[in-house]
């Protein structure tokens, strides 16, 4: 069978310069101010908010809310700025529709929520507008150093409330730019016109924060130095590992890391140069998957095809999520599990998929039932891996599952340090999760300093 398959048809420039812009266009509109003001005008200002216990950073939103409702958005971001820092970019990212959103009693009365998320970038784009303020001035220096390792969501966090009350930072990235997934691994239509970057310079101007990138743990850095130079650590350095198919072709050209390849995506001055199969196939069925299975659909590829291992209740992607890969016209197929990769002179040529089922204790396993879909990219979107060797075995830091384990505080198993984000034990693979380890972590260090 794999001897009749095509080659491969793979280019760039599949699209006009017209439809790479509309098709990488914000994937929501900004609210204007009348519609923030009617927007607002739909909250019910609960007490004992559902919302505002819904968000894992716990932003007080029916005051946010009611400050946008009273002409005051200033006001409004300042609040949102207090329990979480990158809010601007939580609002673009968060899946509101299974968090503050899902738990806003206007659903009861008409299946419709109060759109939490757009009035809160509302509220910070406005704030973030003028790029000389920020809401809070740095304390007195206390002469304390603290070294983060990561600039992604969860470092930029710690670093920015240990700065705030007057602590040293310096932050450590293996990249050329601060910002992790934020920067790297969002799909683009959800944070256009280089709004990472934007936010990263505005936590940093608050001050007191030194970053020091294409520093790697285990490579340019050790914990075991880090931990003798500064007076306390922070790991924040995401899941820089990728998780294997585990099937036969596996090492074949056009079998992708989807998460490099949105990486090269959001980093591509010219869209219309980066190639793209006619033919796509996405292994996984999480946020990833989706981004890069509707990323490869407008980007110009025919077929973009996501295949899951269970049904789509099952998949980590939200049902909305879904409806943008299904609106994109990307087709889902459940029950469906990779067997092997089929190739034409060393490249992808196919994909040899295997129906599964569950037994009643949901253990899955392969019915021996077979289809072959033709594929010019393979993307694999199932997980990424944490990378313990880069901590240094000496280091004795406890792990589990191959994560590192920290305590309520993210105190780790080794004195004066601290970890969050994804690659801590039961990470929650969020941004406003990792938003909300980083300050949990910097309160702790900054008592732990302060003792």
């Amino acid at each position: 069978m794999a001897d009749a398959l095509p080659g491969p048809d793979i280019r760039t420039g599949r699209l006009s310069p017209d439809d790479y812009l509309e098709n990488f266009d914000d994937l929501h509109p900004p609210l204007g101010t009348h519609e923030a003001s009617v927007e607002a005008d739909r909250c019910y200002f609960c007490y004992d908010a559902p919302c505002t216990i819904a968000c894992p950073t716990s932003i007080d939103i029916p005051k946010f809310i009611r400050q946008i409702s009273t002409g005051n958005p200033v006001g409004s971001a300042k609040t949102i700025f207090a329990e979480n820092i990158l809010g601007g970019m939580c609002a673009r990212v968060c899946p509101t529709e299974t968090l503050c959103e899902e738990a806003c009693v206007r659903n009861l009365a008409e299946d419709k929520p109060v759109q939490i998320g757009l009035l809160q970038r509302y509220a910070t784009d406005t704030y973030l507008e003028r790029p000389d303020r920020h809401p809070y001035s740095r304390a007195a220096s206390t002469g304390k150093t603290v070294a983060i390792v990561g600039g992604g969501p969860a470092g930029l966090s710690c670093a920015h409330a240990l700065a705030c009350e007057g602590h040293d930072v310096t932050i450590f990235d293996a990249r050329e730019k601060l910002g992790g997934l934020n920067e790297y691994g969002i799909a683009a239509y959800k944070t256009t016109n280089d709004f990472a970057q934007t936010e990263v310079d505005f936590v940093l101007s608050i001050g007191g924060i030194d970053v020091q990138c294409g520093k790697a743990l285990g490579r340019d850095i050790t914990l075991a130095g880090l931990r003798k130079e500064f007076d306390a650590v922070f790991l924040g350095m995401g899941l820089p590992g990728v998780n294997a198919l585990r099937a036969e072709g596996e090492d074949l050209n056009g079998v992708i890391d989807a998460v490099a390849y949105i990486a090269e995506l959001r980093q591509a001055k010219d869209l219309a140069k980066l190639p793209v199969g006619r033919k796509v196939v996405v292994i996984g069925g999480g946020m990833t998957a989706i981004d890069i299975a509707v990323q490869a659909k407008r980007l110009g590829a025919e077929e973009v095809t996501i295949a899951y291992r269970r049904d789509r209740d099952a998949m980590k992607a939200s049902a909305y999520e879904q409806e943008v890969a299904l609106t994109n016209g990307v087709v889902i197929r459940e029950w469906f599990q990779p067997k092997r990769l089929l190739g034409e002179g060393g490249h992808v040529a196919g994909i040899e998929l295997e129906r599964t089922a569950q037994d009643a204790s949901g253990r899955l396993s392969g019915t021996g039932e077979t289809v072959t879909l033709e594929a010019d990219q393979v993307f694999k979107a199932i997980g990424q891996t944490f990378v313990p060797d880069a901590l240094g075995g000496a280091e004795a830091l406890s792990l589990d599952s191959g994560r590192i384990n920290v305590d309520d505080d993210r105190r780790t198993s080794v004195a004066g340090v601290w970890a969050g984000g994804d690659c801590i034990a039961g990470g929650e693979d969020l941004t406003v999760a990792a938003v909300e380890d980083g300050k949990v972590a910097a309160r702790s260090i900054h008592a732990a300093l302060s003792a």
